[in-house]
């Protein structure tokens, strides 16, 4: 149980995301590949939206119904071990949102990360004054001691992230720095972080001005697209639209037109947006 809810690492991501493909090749539905395991259909779908723990009986009975060759389920089961382990986050998985644990293993292995923010600074962008400041302000449920590892947790995200190099380009709107989170040495300290991250390498930062024109993503709420290397994964599209701690999350494998259609919004709200060295003006 403790496996399930630290979420998958990305090499049972990959697994699981091969599982889907190998069962669409043979042309099996869930139910016909859950009927070679007799289990029930949406024991398919859980390991194959890697829900649950990879099992060497199931996997083998699977990729045998599939068709696959020797070599090929023997490299498969070899890397189950790896998909075993649990991932760098799972000491903070008690105060993770239910979406996060889903999508930490994408994040992960990000090539690349498009953000839009409309209200705040985006979450990778945070400084921890800043972070813990508003999680005083919108998570009041939780006790101060989980909002402190909520903190450290979004630190070594940020971290991570930088140690490899994943690309981040951050799309907000002004009115986050106008947005009173926590006092003014707070605002004054996160302006300062927001300016020197807008000149390192890998980052884009670009401002919709608060006197501008609407654009593409006027009222649309946070969003974030998840890019990475491999090409089993798709991308991921989270928007961040209900209560605070909840998020709509679409891949371009199930609901391409969804990401498609965001993807583009952001695009178009790029090109109108000011360029970034504009951005980096106004944070002065």
């Amino acid at each position: 149980m403790a496996r399930e809810r630290s979420g998958p690492n990305f090499a049972h991501v990959v697994l699981a995301t091969r599982l889907r493909i190998l069962r669409k090749a043979a042309g099996l539905s869930p139910q016909q590949a859950a009927d070679a395991l007799g289990a029930h259909g949406d024991t398919v779908r859980r390991i194959e939206q890697a829900k649950t723990s990879l099992d060497a009986g199931q996997v083998h009975t699977l990729l045998t119904a599939y068709g696959a060759g020797s070599e090929e389920i023997e490299d498969f089961l070899g890397k189950l071990s790896a998909a075993s382990l649990p991932g760098w986050w799972h000491p903070w998985r008690a105060v993770m949102d239910p979406w996060q644990r889903d999508l930490m293993s994408v994040e992960s292995a990000a090539r690349i990360i498009r953000i839009w923010e409309p209200a705040l600074v985006p979450a990778l962008l945070r400084t921890p004054a800043y972070a813990r400041a508003l999680d005083e302000a919108l998570r009041p449920d939780l006790a101060p001691a989980e909002r402190e590892q909520r903190t450290e947790l979004l630190m070594a995200r940020q971290e991570r992230l930088r140690a490899q190099r994943t690309r981040i380009w951050a799309l907000m709107s002004a009115c986050a720095l106008h947005t009173r989170v926590g006092d003014e040495e707070v605002m004054a300290e996160q302006r300062k972080a927001l300016r020197a991250a807008a000149e390192r390498p890998g980052l884009t930062l670009q401002i919709h001005p608060l006197t501008g024109p609407p654009h593409a993503l006027t009222g649309i709420p946070a969003l974030t697209l998840y890019r990475v290397e491999s090409p089993e994964i798709p991308d991921r599209m989270v928007r961040e639209a209900g209560p605070v701690g909840t998020a709509d999350v679409w891949d371009t494998d199930t609901a391409a037109t969804t990401v498609t259609n965001y993807r583009l919004l952001m695009d178009f709200s790029s090109t109108s947006a000011p360029h970034p060295d504009t951005s980096k003006e106004v944070l002065e």
